[in-house]
């Protein structure tokens, strides 16, 4: 038997490659399907099922292209959706087998009505794995509040009653020696505080999970679940739909974005459609010089988790600016979000741009000992931070005021355009994120501080309230 975990960092995501005996399965694969086309020939392996764990919220799954491209069968749990494609839909206890070993169906509703884990037993019969989706994480397990998003008679409180079920009655009683591998890890929005490990044993999560301690009843379970949670990003409900209903291929979109513009042709699509000009440069890259107008979500983070939490229209015409090199990699990352219609980038970077006499803007960044003498000339100066609220409340600067950059667009009309702001979030990614977006509303008077939160507090100059551990990282 040949099991590997494929991790996606930038989504926190945790596909399955698992063989037996010349035949393969794939666990909740991303939207670009070649490399699990790619192991499997390497191998000599044919593609024979893809499990799915859930219809999923936080990505667009490659189920389709990828049962399309080798004939796999789907497989979903327990589900009344009629999908826009074929699939098998399972029972509670199916097995299924691939070469010498069997794959065991446990419905376990709760994240989703949907939701189910896959039991793996080896060539001998012994229960080695399982894969759990979003039902049971590594130190946590599945928010209950995204399939109510999609199903508007299901409530949070009924579906933490179901995963309190499904954890108690199909994931407890199974062995201690059983290999959890989950769906996410840490930096999911689909958990509360998920674990950085992205695979344990059963019988450590029954000591250390709190959603399996022992004696916890249904009712201290569903208020420790529901607490902490915040609103989902508005991407996830369109990502439900697009694995339920079906989506364009990979292929297609790939092409619909490779297209490589002149500045004159890229300022006239631009101009022309309306489309929103993303520059994924770094930061500080970017705020010594970039198109008017384009905001900055930077290739070395969670970009995708980032467009698909700012950009409210899904079917949004998208332009990207990006390091020579890595404009595909950008339409790919869109698209395991959902968003299809990127529709070109610029041919030779920003540098092409600047080259061709093109207009120019820039944001200013200071550093920390630059923040430190604004401050000291005026302790009355504005401040602005823009991480998750559980980090500020965690720490924070005393005289800061928390604008989350996820919910942005609420801030608009309490920042002043005629007043200065001093922007940081932890190391100063989202902030450049958070003035990119206020520039091209006409916001001219934000400083970026390089180094964010981490170089302010390292600096020992400025009054932190004392650290709170946080009990949720939403």
């Amino acid at each position: 038997m040949i099991l590997e975990q494929i991790y996606t960092g930038c989504l926190a995501q945790g596909a399955y490659y698992l063989e037996s005996n010349g035949e393969a399965a794939i666990f909740d694969p991303l939207r670009e399907v070649q490399p699990y086309i790619d192991m499997a020939n390497k191998r000599s392996a044919t593609i024979k099922y893809v499990f799915e764990t859930h219809f999923h919220a936080d990505f667009v799954s490659g189920h389709a292209d990828l049962a399309k491209k080798t004939g796999a069968t789907i497989v979903y749990g327990p589900t009344k959706m009629e999908t826009g494609f074929t699939a098998h839909i399972g029972t509670d206890g199916e097995i299924f087998k691939i070469g010498d070993i069997t794959i065991k169906l446990l419905h376990t509703p709760g994240h989703t009505m949907e939701s189910s884990c896959f039991l793996v037993h080896d060539e001998q019969g012994k229960p080695t794995a399982i894969f759990t989706g979003d039902t049971l994480f590594i130190g946590d397990v599945g928010r209950p509040d995204l399939a109510q998003h999609v199903i508007a008679d299901l409530t949070q409180e009924n579906l933490a009653a179901h995963l309190y079920a499904s954890l108690q009655e199909k994931i407890l009683p199974l062995p201690d020696d059983l290999i959890v591998y989950p769906a996410h890890g840490a930096g999911s929005a689909c958990g509360k505080n998920l674990s950085k490990e992205t695979s344990d044993t059963l019988g450590n999560q029954k000591k250390f999970n709190y959603a399996l301690r022992p004696g916890l009843t249904k009712e201290q379970f569903i208020s420790e679940l529901l607490s902490g949670l915040t609103t989902p990003p508005s991407y996830f409900p369109k990502n439900v739909l697009m694995n339920i209903q079906g989506y364009d291929t990979i292929d297609t979109v790939l092409e619909r974005g490779k297209k490589a513009l002149s500045p004159d042709a890229f300022e006239l699509i631009a101009n022309e459609t309306g489309a929103l000009i993303i520059d994924t440069r770094k930061a500080a890259d970017f705020a010594s010089g970039f198109i008017p107008n384009s905001i900055n979500i930077g290739h070395n983070g969670t970009f995708a988790v980032w467009v698909g939490t700012l950009v409210p229209d899904i079917k949004q015409e998208i332009l990207i600016v990006a390091e020579k090199g890595r404009e595909e990699e950008a339409i790919t990352r869109l698209a395991r979000v959902g968003y299809d219609h990127a529709i070109g980038f610029l041919d030779g970077g920003f540098d092409a741009w600047k080259n061709a006499g093109k207009e120019i803007d820039t944001i200013k960044t200071i550093s920390v000992s630059e923040f430190i003498e604004a401050k000291n000339a005026d302790n009355k100066i504005a401040i602005l931070d823009v991480r998750k609220k559980s980090e500020f409340d965690s720490e924070h600067i005393v005289e800061a005021e928390n604008m989350p950059l996820d919910y942005i667009n609420d801030y608009f009309t309490a920042i002043d355009k005629q007043k200065t702001y001093y922007v940081h979030c932890a190391g100063g990614y989202r902030s450049m994120i958070f003035a990119s977006i206020l520039r091209a509303r006409g916001y001219n008077n934000l400083i970026d501080v390089d180094g964010g939160f981490n170089a302010i507090k390292a600096s020992g100059k400025f009054n932190i309230t004392d650290y709170v551990c946080p009990t949720t990282m939403l």
